[in-house]
């Protein structure tokens, strides 16, 4: 009943216009009451975005399943990812909903509420995770901007060029400029190479103090072998 309420709402919305698509003309096209529709949706706007509530859950749900193990730029990244995800899931309809709203500005307002709610969500997790920081909140607050800023430039990209292209690309590229900003680095893996010591110069003969042991030994002797030659060079047993 949901999704074909939706259908009919956008099918009007490209055949007549927005505002000239009333609540009673989407019910008629599917086929059913004014209550079922409020049922669904509290307003003619909310039909128009159907899934942010469910997104938003979604995100709110992610961020409160986060551990301190997990880096919280990163984690906040990962979060808007979910977004793009829900946008990819149906490119057709993300792009007639951008362009829809594009020409509405109503419905351009109402985006904007849905977007910093989105906003307020990642901040909030940071605010958490900065507590007792010098200027944690402020840190948490442009973070939050930043990640908002950067997928949606990304995703309005994607929705331009008709939903053409790898979507997830895109997004990963705009957030790699907040990762790098402002987040930790990744750890480097252990090097499974051996070390390599340079070779140092030795100073003249005369100038060696007389508790100076040079040891030559052959490369790659154990090191139990190299003490064992000092001690014997030293005289100890």
């Amino acid at each position: 009943m949901r999704d074909a309420l939706v259908a009919a709402a956008f099918r009007l919305f490209l055949e007549r216009g927005y505002e000239q698509t009333t609540v009673d003309d989407i019910v008629a096209l599917a086929g059913v009451g004014r209550r079922s529709f409020f049922r669904y949706f509290p307003s003619k706007e909310d039909v128009v975005f159907p899934d942010h509530e469910r997104c938003l859950a979604d995100m709110t749900a992610f961020l409160a399943a986060s551990g301190k193990e997990h880096e919280p730029v990163r984690r906040v990244c990962d979060a808007a990812r979910l977004v793009l995800l829900m946008y990819a899931e149906n490119p057709s309809f993300s792009v007639q909903r951008y362009r829809l709203t594009k020409q509405v500005p109503g419905l351009r307002a109402y985006e904007l509420s849905v977007v910093w709610r989105y906003e307020r969500a990642l901040a909030e997790y940071l605010r958490g995770r900065f507590t007792g920081r010098p200027d944690g909140n402020l840190h948490a607050d442009v973070i939050a901007a930043a990640v908002v800023a950067a997928h949606n430039n990304a995703l309005r990209s994607w929705l331009r060029s008709a939903g053409q292209g790898d979507a997830s690309t895109t997004v990963d590229h705009a957030l790699g400029y907040v990762q790098s900003a402002f987040g930790a680095p990744p750890a480097a893996p252990p090097s499974t190479a051996r070390p390599v010591f340079p070779s140092l110069p030795m100073p003249p003969a005369d100038e060696l103090p007389d508790d100076v042991v040079v040891v030559v030994s052959r490369r790659g002797a154990p090191l139990w072998r190299v003490v064992q030659e000092i001690e014997t060079t030293l005289g100890r047993d």
